[in-house]
C-alpha cells in the first residue's frame, strides 16, 4: 500500500469503530475480528473489557500494526485463513463486500461460534441516493473507501444484507441505519431521515 492510498483510507480503516463496539456484549471473552485493519476496534474492546481478540488481516502493513494491539493476528485472506474457535463474538465490519463469496465465508465463521454468540456485521448500502446520482451521469465511481470503494466485489441493499446474515444460520435482531445526507461525516447527517436513500451503511447485529 503506497502512502497516498493509505492516507485516503485512513479515516475508514484506521480508527476505532464505536458503532461496532457498542453492539459487542461486555460479557464477550473470545472475539474474532474479520479484516481487523490496524486493530483499533479490537483494542477499544480490550480496553473496555477482558476479552481475547483475534484479528485476520490481509494487508501486511495493517497486520503488523494490529499485532501490537491485539492478542493474536493472522496475516492472510479472510476467505481462506485457518483459525481455531470457539468464539462468543464475531465482527465482520466492512469486509464481506470485498470477498468473492461472502456467503460461504460467513457460514464458515459462523460454525466457529458458540450457541448464543453475537455477530456484528456492517455493510455499505448500494441503495443510497448517491448511487443513482452517479448512474444518472453515466458513470460508476471508484473511490479509495466508502460505498464505492474500488476493491468492493459485492454490493448489498438492506434486504440483501439480511439475507446474507440469515443464510449463515444467524438470526438478526437489530439493524442500525447509518445516515449520510450530503457529505458523509458532516453535521447535516443528523438531519437525514432514517430511510433507505439516506442510509450509507447498515450495521446488523445477529445471534448464533
Amino acid at each position: 500500500m503506497d502512502r497516498a492510498q493509505r492516507a485516503a483510507r485512513a479515516a475508514a480503516y484506521e480508527r476505532a469503530r464505536p458503532e461496532i463496539v457498542d453492539h459487542v456484549p461486555t460479557s464477550a471473552r473470545r472475539v474474532l475480528d474479520l479484516g481487523c485493519a490496524t486493530g483499533t476496534t479490537g483494542a477499544a474492546l480490550k480496553q473496555r473489557q477482558a476479552a481475547h481478540v483475534t484479528g485476520i488481516e490481509i494487508e501486511p502493513e495493517y497486520a503488523r500494526e494490529a499485532a501490537s494491539r491485539l492478542d493474536a493476528v493472522i496475516e492472510g485472506d479472510v476467505a481462506t485463513a485457518t483459525v481455531n474457535g470457539p468464539f462468543d463474538a464475531l465482527i465482520a465490519a466492512d469486509i464481506l463486500e470485498h470477498l468473492v463469496d461472502p456467503w460461504a465465508t460467513l457460514r464458515r465463521y459462523a460454525e466457529l461460534l458458540e450457541p448464543g454468540a453475537t455477530v456484528v456485521v456492517s455493510l455499505p448500502n448500494v441503495n443510497h441516493w448517491s448511487t443513482f446520482a452517479h448512474l444518472a451521469r453515466g458513470r460508476w465511481p471508484r473511490r479509495p473507501e466508502g460505498i464505492f470503494d474500488a476493491t468492493h466485489l459485492r454490493w448489498f441493499t438492506r434486504r440483501d444484507a439480511l439475507d446474507l446474515v440469515r443464510q449463515a444460520g444467524l438470526q438478526p435482531h437489530t439493524v442500525v441505519r447509518r445516515r449520510w445526507l450530503l457529505t458523509r461525516g458532516s453535521r447535516l447527517d443528523r438531519l437525514a431521515p432514517p430511510i433507505t436513500p439516506f442510509t450509507f451503511q447498515h450495521v446488523i447485529v445477529a445471534t448464533r
